[in-house]
């Protein structure tokens, strides 16, 4: 089970993961704007990937504490969920606008 030590261990994968989905996501956007919508498909799976990892990352946690551990929240804990909830945000707004570039291009 994670102690709070490892809390914070879980919480910078959520952040580095998290951020790189995003960065990902912004990627494939810009790819779509320039016509490249294969290339963008490709960066959504990969930010799609980084995502299930942050995924894993939170479960772990949320499992932990369903089982009896106890966490103090602390900063950092509550900006590494912030940035997955915003990345998951960015993701379908991304997805979005994906399709509706593909729209206006044909």
């Amino acid at each position: 089970m994670p102690t709070d030590t490892n809390s914070e261990q879980i919480a910078f994968q959520l952040i580095l993961h998290s951020g790189n989905a995003k960065s990902l996501l912004m990627e494939a956007m810009y790819k779509a704007r320039d016509g490249e919508f294969e290339e963008a498909r490709r960066k959504i799976n990969e930010a799609n990937a980084e995502l299930r990892l942050a995924h894993h990352s939170q479960t772990s946690l949320i499992q932990s504490e369903a089982g009896g551990q106890q966490y103090k929240i602390n900063i950092l804990l509550v900006h590494a969920q912030d940035h997955l909830m915003n990345t998951l945000t960015t993701r379908d707004l991304v997805e979005e606008i994906i399709y509706l570039h593909e729209k206006i291009s044909l």
